[in-house]
């Protein structure tokens, strides 16, 4: 697709008028001020659209986009053990791909173009990702409660390897896996350290994904159970020795900080989902001063009731503002960044968060023809402060559009609609009567 005398963020997320960008295959090709050589069937009119990498959702939990609006205006602990739990006991392996699908439908016509889950119920979720065309990191969580097991006698070790053996760098690299610790507070330490024993030993894939210093309590009992913060504690397991993306980081030390920045470890901060539970603030501010790849989530729908991108940026960018008492930190360019090539580089997807040839076609095109987006001085601040999702007119992962103009080219959503419906009216009456 050729892409014509349209706006582009470029490489180094500043912002270009009237460019070419042309896509073959799964690749970027040609970016520049003058129309490339050649005769092209497809071409895409600019005028008034700014072209950007697509969004990387660094944190959710697909299927539980079931779940919106079910747990409401409780803290974590009482959310997944009143609300939570007993619906996810309900679910199943068709429940999950109908709740990731829909996901998949709301990502796309955010701008997303890949996003890195932890859940369970991994077929479902990896045959609505591979049919949605979009890309998923995807780590099947592990948790324990009893030290009876070995590492390999788990059923859900077993169940994540299983996984990585099955689908690992499926679909030309669409679908890679991930292994995911839920967390510390979920976990045996000698789970833990089972974990971080086959991490050094093993190349099981691409990421180690696991929430940490998520709430108060759960980063202060760890240390008054160990004697350490939950980063120090996976630190001294051997967990940080693979590449690493830690979620929340609400509460860690000047230590922890420490920590992350000489072990590689990426940051997903996930501010809207912080906030609605009660959890607290991500100083995202000290964590880029310090050198961390911060990437951006989203958390669940269940926890944040939505999976928008653009909002999560508006979010990343004021709330550092607004606890530091400085308007200059965490810049809008900055904040792009985060949502796009960090979210990469946490995914280890080296080749794709730019808009730059020989990349990645992953690639989101947003109207500026909007009320909302005049009048236009500065149009990277603009994206960041006062985009909204319906600005998003095309999503396009390894150079196929997936969503245009309100339109889904993977997906029917109508029949998505009704299903999704259908399940959870049959999960609340199983919940209910027990």
């Amino acid at each position: 697709m050729l892409f014509e005398k349209i706006g582009v963020i470029d490489e180094n997320f500043d912002y270009q008028s009237d460019m070419y960008v042309l896509t073959q295959g799964d690749r970027i090709t040609y970016v520049g001020k003058t129309r490339p050589d050649g005769e092209f069937s497809d071409i895409y009119d600019g005028k008034n659209k700014v072209l950007l990498p697509g969004f990387v959702n660094a944190h959710t939990h697909s299927t539980m986009t079931l779940l919106r609006g079910y747990a409401e205006n409780l803290p974590l602990d009482r959310w997944l053990n009143e609300k939570v739990f007993p619906f996810e006991d309900r679910l199943d392996i068709d429940r999950a791909y109908y709740g990731t699908l829909l996901s998949a439908a709301e990502m796309l016509a955010c701008g997303t173009t890949s996003f890195s889950d932890m859940y369970f119920f991994q077929d479902g979720v990896i045959k609505a990702a591979r049919e949605s065309g979009m890309k998923i990191n995807f780590g099947r969580s592990i948790s324990s409660f009893s030290d009876e097991k070995s590492f390999f006698d788990s059923y859900r070790v077993k169940e994540a390897l299983d996984g990585v053996r099955q689908y690992h760098n499926t679909e030309n690299g669409r679908i890679k896996i991930d292994m995911s610790l839920h967390s510390e507070y979920t976990n045996m330490l000698s789970m833990i350290e089972q974990f971080g024993e086959f991490a050094r030993e093993n190349d099981f894939g691409q990421v180690n994904h696991i929430h940490v210093s998520e709430t108060r309590a759960e980063h202060e009992n760890c240390i008054k159970k160990y004697g350490k913060t939950p980063t120090r504690l996976f630190y001294d397991a051997g967990v940080l020795e693979r590449p690493t993306v830690f979620a929340h980081c609400v509460y860690i030390s000047d230590e922890d900080r420490d920590i992350i920045k000489e072990n590689g470890v990426s940051v997903a901060h996930c501010p809207a989902s912080n906030l609605k539970l009660g959890s607290g603030v991500c100083d995202t501010n000290a964590l880029l001063e310090s050198g961390i790849n911060v990437a951006i989530g989203t958390d669940s729908a269940s926890s944040n009731n939505g999976l928008d991108m653009l909002r999560e940026m508006y979010l990343a960018s004021i709330l550092p503002k607004g606890i530091t008492g400085k308007p200059d930190v965490v810049s809008p360019k900055t904040v792009l960044k985060m949502a796009t090539y960090n979210g990469a580089q946490a995914q280890q997807r080296l080749d794709t968060g730019l808009i730059k040839e020989g990349y990645k076609a992953d690639i989101t095109v947003i109207d500026t023809d909007k009320p909302n987006m005049y009048p236009s001085f500065d149009v990277v601040s603009n994206i960041v402060y006062s985009a909204e999702k319906s600005d998003v007119v095309l999503t396009m992962v390894d150079g196929k559009v997936l969503y245009k103009n309100g339109e889904y080219t993977t997906i029917d959503i109508e029949k998505l609609g009704y299903k999704v419906n259908k399940i959870v009216a049959e999960v609340v009456s199983e919940v209910q009567n027990g």
